[in-house]
């Protein structure tokens, strides 16, 4: 099992931009699908972004797009979030999550088994 730990959250004004970190340790990261996801006060977890296991197929969500890129070291065993143009309704607790081992960029939680514990990110108007 791999052991998830997000970092690079906190508080930032709209316009802003932000950079998320998540470094797996236990197992190499390299084989697998690699995901964020955000879960915002009062509502459900939702899929932000997606890296294929060779780096090469990504997804974003409508919501996310031309804003944010998702991007793995797979040296580092770290997958990154890059945020741009960040919007209040951006706020929510962001997830890093490992998927199944040479997948694709998958959209869905339930493909996803090992999560991290979150960073909050907010973002003030």
């Amino acid at each position: 099992q791999v052991q998830l730990v997000e970092s690079g959250g906190g508080v930032v004004q709209a316009g802003g931009s932000l950079r998320l970190s998540c470094v797996a340790s236990g197992r190499t990261m390299s084989p697998y699908a690699m995901a964020w996801f955000r879960q915002a006060p009062g509502k459900e977890r939702e899929f932000v972004a997606a890296i294929g296991w060779g780096g090469g197929e990504m997804s974003r969500s409508d919501s996310v797009k031309g804003r944010f890129t998702i991007s793995r070291d797979n040296a580092k065993n770290t997958v990154y979030l890059s945020m741009n143009s960040l919007q209040p309704e951006d706020t929510a607790v962001y997830f890093c999550a490992a998927g199944c081992r040479f997948c694709g960029a998958l959209r869905t939680r339930a493909q996803y088994n090992d999560w991290g514990q979150g960073t909050q990110v907010t973002v003030s108007s």
